[in-house]
C-alpha cells in the first residue's frame, strides 16, 4: 500500500489569504499546504479520501488520472469542493454517509436525475454506515468520531488510519484503531479549538492510539514553521506535508 498526501492544509489553506506571518510567507515547500486530501494505491486501485476545493491542481500535480473510489468523510466545504472537477474521470464512485450524499446532491442538483446537465461529472453515490465495505479487493474500516457535534467518519485500510477533522472519539473507535503501523490525525494548531484537535490533544490521542508513526495533517498557519513544529515532536510522530509518500 502507498499512501501519497495531496494536501495537509485546514480549510483556509497555507498561506492564508492576506496574512505575513512567518508560516505563510515561508520559502519552504513543507509549508504550502492545500487542503486535506490523501490518495491509496494498492495494486491496480486508487482510493481518494476527500476531494475538497484544490482537488484539480492535486489530481495535475501528481497526474491522477482514475480513481477506484473516493471515501468522503463529511459534507463541509474543504472537503467535498472539488467533485465538480472529477468530470475527466468518467464515472465516479463516491462513498459517504446518507446526510452527506444528500448534502452533495442539494448542492450539485445539476449532476442527478432525468435532467442531468451535459458535460457534468458523471457521480454514482454508495451509502455507507459504521460497517466495513470494499472498494475491489480493500478492506475499508469506517471509524466514527466527532466534528464538535457533527459526527463524522475517519477510515482504517489495512494497519494504516486516516482520521481528519476529529475533536473526540469514544472507546469504540480507538479499539478499531489497535495495531496500526500508520496513523493520520489532525492537529490544527497548539492553540485550543472549538471543533478540531489542538496539538497537545492530538499527541494526548495519539498516545491512546498507540500507532508505530503518526502523522499530523488538516493543520492551518498557526502551527508554525514545520522544520521548527517537527524538531519538538517525538520522532515517531510527525506533521505530515503536502507530497509525502509513505508506504506499507
Amino acid at each position: 500500500m502507498d499512501i501519497l498526501f495531496l494536501g495537509t492544509g485546514t480549510s483556509t489553506g497555507v498561506p492564508q489569504i492576506g496574512c505575513t506571518c512567518k508560516t505563510c510567507i515561508s520559502t519552504d515547500s513543507n509549508d504550502k499546504r492545500l487542503r486535506a486530501s490523501v490518495l491509496i494505491s494498492e495494486g491496480e486501485s486508487q482510493i481518494l479520501i476527500d476531494a475538497g476545493p484544490d482537488l484539480r491542481q492535486q489530481l495535475l500535480t501528481y497526474k491522477i488520472n482514475q480513481l477506484s473510489g473516493i471515501l468522503i468523510t463529511h459534507e463541509h466545504y474543504d472537503h467535498v469542493g472539488g467533485l465538480d472537477d472529477l468530470r475527466p474521470l468518467g464515472k465516479s464512485q463516491i462513498y459517504a454517509e446518507k446526510r452527506v450524499s444528500d448534502v452533495i446532491k442539494r448542492n450539485m442538483p445539476y449532476c442527478f436525475g432525468d435532467k442531468r446537465y451535459p458535460g457534468s461529472p458523471l457521480i454514482e453515490l454508495n451509502e455507507i454506515d459504521e460497517n466495513s465495505f470494499y472498494i475491489n479487493s480493500i478492506k475499508i474500516q469506517p471509524i466514527r468520531v466527532m466534528h464538535a457535534n457533527l459526527p463524522i467518519l475517519g477510515f482504517r485500510i489495512g494497519n494504516f488510519a486516516y482520521l481528519t477533522d476529529v475533536k473526540t472519539i469514544d472507546d469504540k473507535s480507538i479499539d478499531q484503531l489497535k495495531d496500526l503501523d500508520i496513523l493520520v490525525l489532525n492537529a490544527l494548531r497548539p492553540e485550543p479549538h472549538i471543533s478540531h484537535l489542538s496539538l497537545s490533544e492530538a499527541l494526548d490521542l495519539t498516545q491512546k492510539i498507540g500507532a508505530n508513526k503518526t502523522y499530523f495533517t488538516h493543520m492551518n498557519h498557526h502551527m508554525g514553521l514545520h522544520h521548527i513544529v517537527n524538531q519538538s515532536l517525538p520522532k515517531n510522530i510527525q506533521l505530515a506535508y503536502d507530497g509525502l509518500q509513505l508506504s506499507l
